[in-house]
């Protein structure tokens, strides 16, 4: 739920280090608000979207290009240049291979 890999997941970036760097200058819109905090937690209906001024970044304008489509918990429209949570994700949505009993096990050392 962090800016940045929503941003990512949106399409509008390539990778999340990119999209990192994008929320820290400050390319992201957050309600309409400007963003530049990458680890800012998005809430289930906020909407993220490309400040006016930055519609036409030569990198996020490929990236939306070239964007998968994005997971069924966000909504993205690539004309508008701007996407939403539209509801929080389960566990098995998240593309992450992890064993969540490991960590556990590590930090209850």
């Amino acid at each position: 739920r962090r800016l940045d890999n929503v941003a990512f997941r949106l399409g509008f970036a390539h990778t999340r280090r990119e999209a990192r760097q994008l929320v820290t200058h400050g390319h992201f819109t957050v309600n309409g608000v400007r963003s530049f905090s990458p680890a800012r937690q998005i809430k289930a209906g906020d909407v993220i979207a490309i400040r006016e001024q930055s519609k036409e970044h030569v990198q996020i304008k490929e990236a939306i290009a070239n964007a998968p489509a994005a997971p069924e918990y966000l909504t993205v429209d690539a004309s508008k240049m701007e996407g939403s949570l539209v509801k929080l994700p389960l566990r098995e949505q998240i593309p992450v291979q992890l064993e969540e009993q490991l960590v556990v096990e590590y930090y209850s050392r």
